[in-house]
C-alpha cells in the first residue's frame, strides 16, 4: 500500500486556500515548559502529572486554549513564563507573568479570561508575542515545517518569538499565531518568515499567508480575505465586522466597515471537495470546508 503523503505536503500540492482556516477561540494562557512534548502535549511533557491533568480540565471546562511553549532551538528556557490574552471582537489583550511553580495557574479564572475580563494575574503587555507551532509528535507536519520556521524567526526577532503546542491547522503548517491579535497566518517558511512578522509588526497582514483571525467564525475569516483581495487592503484595522446574514440558498452575506465606506461579501460555505485526510493522524477521510465567492461590492 502507498504510504500517505504528509498532510501539509497534500495541501500544498492540491493548492488548497488558506483563507478562512483560523480556530476560533477567546481566552488562551501560554505556559513555559521547556523539554519534549507529546501528542497531547501538557500532559505529556515535564509537568508534575497530576497539575498536567487538573489544567488541561479547567481548560476544556472553560473552553480556553491551554499551549505549552519554549524558546527555539536546544535548552534556551527558563521556566515559567505565562501569557493569557483574551480575543475578540469586544477586545484583545496579553499580560504576561513569571511563576515560581506553574501550580500558581491554578489560581487563575479561566472562565472569565474567556468572557474578556482582565484578571489583573500579571502585567500588561504592550508588544506581541508570536507562536510557531512545533509540535511533531502531535503532527509531524508541525515539526517539518514549524521549527525551520521558529528558528528563522528567533534570529531576526528575538524575544517576539516562541514555539508553541497545537494551534489547529496543522496541514497548513508552518503555522503562526500573534497575540492578542488573533491573527493566524499559514505556509509560513523560513524565507519569508521575517516578512511575515515585519508586517504585521507595522500594522498589515501578508494575503499570500494569512489564514484568518481567530476572533471570527470561518465564514468571517473567508469573507475578510475576499474583500482584502479585491480592494487592496492590508492593513489590519482596515476592515471592521459589520454584520453576518444567512441567506436562502445557502448564501451568506458578510459586511464590513473599511476606509471607503462599507462593504458586502457575498459566498457560500460547503463541504462538497472529495474527502481527504486532513491531518497526518486523522481517524477517517473527510472533506475540507470551501469558500465559494460570489459577489464583492463596495457602498
Amino acid at each position: 500500500m502507498a504510504e500517505t503523503l504528509p498532510c501539509a505536503t497534500l495541501s500544498r500540492a492540491l493548492t488548497e486556500p488558506l483563507h478562512g482556516t483560523a480556530s476560533v477561540v477567546r481566552g488562551w494562557v501560554l505556559l513555559e515548559q521547556p523539554g519534549p512534548w507529546g501528542r497531547e502535549a501538557v500532559t505529556e511533557s515535564r509537568l508534575e502529572p497530576a497539575l498536567a491533568a487538573e489544567l488541561e480540565r479547567a481548560a476544556e471546562a472553560a473552553h480556553l486554549r491551554l499551549l505549552l511553549i519554549r524558546r527555539p532551538g536546544l535548552g534556551a528556557s527558563q521556566p515559567h513564563a505565562c501569557f493569557v490574552a483574551h480575543t475578540s471582537q469586544a477586545g484583545r489583550w496579553l499580560e504576561r507573568r513569571r511563576l515560581d511553580d506553574p501550580a500558581e495557574l491554578l489560581e487563575l479564572d479561566m472562565d472569565a479570561v474567556v468572557a474578556g475580563k482582565r484578571p489583573h494575574f500579571g502585567e500588561t503587555v504592550d508588544e506581541p508575542v508570536y507562536l510557531v507551532c512545533t509540535n511533531g509528535r502531535h503532527d509531524r507536519c508541525c515539526a517539518t515545517y514549524g521549527r525551520p520556521a521558529a528558528l528563522a524567526l528567533a534570529a531576526s526577532h528575538g524575544e517576539l518569538i516562541w514555539e508553541s503546542s497545537h494551534v489547529g491547522g496543522d496541514r497548513f503548517a508552518g503555522n503562526l499565531v500573534c497575540l492578542p491579535g488573533g491573527h493566524y497566518f499559514g505556509r509560513v517558511g523560513p524565507g519569508e518568515a521575517a516578512r511575515v512578522v515585519d508586517r504585521h509588526l507595522a500594522g498589515a497582514v501578508d494575503l499570500d499567508h494569512y489564514r484568518g483571525c481567530c476572533v471570527d467564525p470561518p465564514v468571517v475569516q473567508a469573507a475578510e480575505w475576499f474583500a482584502r483581495r479585491a480592494i487592496g487592503l492590508v492593513g489590519v484595522a482596515d476592515l471592521d465586522f459589520a454584520s453576518r446574514d444567512r441567506l436562502a440558498g445557502g448564501m451568506q452575506a458578510v459586511r464590513f466597515h473599511c476606509p471607503a465606506g462599507e462593504v458586502r461579501v457575498l459566498l457560500r460555505a460547503t463541504r462538497d471537495a472529495e474527502p481527504r485526510l486532513l491531518t497526518c493522524n486523522s481517524a477517517r477521510p473527510e472533506p475540507p470546508l470551501t469558500f465559494d465567492l460570489l459577489e464583492v461590492a463596495q457602498a
